[in-house]
């Protein structure tokens, strides 16, 4: 995938390493080992990245309701993008993981659910800049002061309400990004009850890149989602709203337009069972 607005090349970082108008932030986390990605991070990372936790930054903490990672505090986490050196609309944000943008398209999807539009994530993930051949540190870099006030975008969201209410409609469709086996409930290995929300349709999250993180090229992308070109609005949810965020990245590579979020997710819609 070449660059693009929601993608940035290995190449294009390391030459923009020192650009004040850029702040690289290292989303690694294992929802297996939630102090990992902290870890990785404090031993290795690209020069002047600063760490966003899953847990602790880009979701607010667990209620009975509202999945498993439920949406940040739009003031909290303002006040975290600023504290990093983003200033608002005008500031790239370039985010990136280690597990084929399964957290850092949460980053890039709630920047825009805020309002940010600059915003993408490292194609290949750190795994590809080190293939590289570019340099990494364990130095952490200085806070940095940048003024970011939060523009929620409401419609790029939507709660179970909206789900059960819209998801039988002829022109809607409900899109379960988890792997298949968990979509046609022979494996659940984190929820307490397995299956999918009905009437979704499911595609997995991992076909949006290669096995080594790069995503498809944009031609795939569109062929990926033809079968749903037509469709009014796409709903889109996983697990907890996390890995659900790269199908809207797929989406949004693929110049669709209509997916929204389902920040819950599974997690939240088995909740009221």
């Amino acid at each position: 995938m070449p660059n693009s607005q929601f993608v940035v090349s290995p190449t294009w970082l390391f030459e923009h390493l020192d650009d004040p108008q850029v702040v690289i932030v290292d989303c690694r986390f294992s929802l297996a080992d939630p102090q990992l990605g902290q870890q990785q991070y404090q031993t290795s990372h690209i020069k002047g990245s600063y760490y966003l936790d899953l847990n602790q930054d880009l979701s607010s903490p667990v209620g009975k309701h509202g999945g498993r990672h439920p949406l940040p505090n739009s003031n909290d986490i303002a006040k975290k993008f600023a504290a990093i050196g983003v200033n608002y609309q005008k500031t790239l944000v370039v985010a990136y993981d280690d597990s084929r943008f399964a957290f850092a398209a949460r980053l890039w999807w709630l920047l825009r659910y805020l309002g940010h539009e600059q915003v993408a994530v490292l194609d290949g993930g750190f795994a590809g800049w080190q293939k590289a051949g570019y340099p990494v540190t364990d130095v952490i870099p200085p806070a940095r002061m940048g003024t970011f006030v939060a523009q929620v975008q409401t419609e790029k969201v939507v709660d179970i309400t909206a789900v059960k209410s819209r998801k039988d409609s002829h022109e809607v469709v409900l899109v379960d990004s988890r792997e298949s086996d968990r979509y046609r409930g022979e494996r659940e290995p984190i929820d307490k009850i397995a299956g999918h929300i009905p009437g979704a349709v499911n595609y997995p999250w991992q076909e949006v890149t290669d096995s080594s993180g790069y995503l498809l090229p944009q031609e795939e992308q569109r062929r990926r989602w033809e079968k749903l070109e037509t469709a009014e609005e796409i709903l889109v949810y996983c697990g907890s709203g996390v890995t659900a965020c790269v199908n809207l990245l797929s989406l949004e590579l693929a110049d669709i337009t209509k997916g929204k979020l389902y920040a819950g997710s599974w997690s939240d819609w088995i909740s009221y069972m």
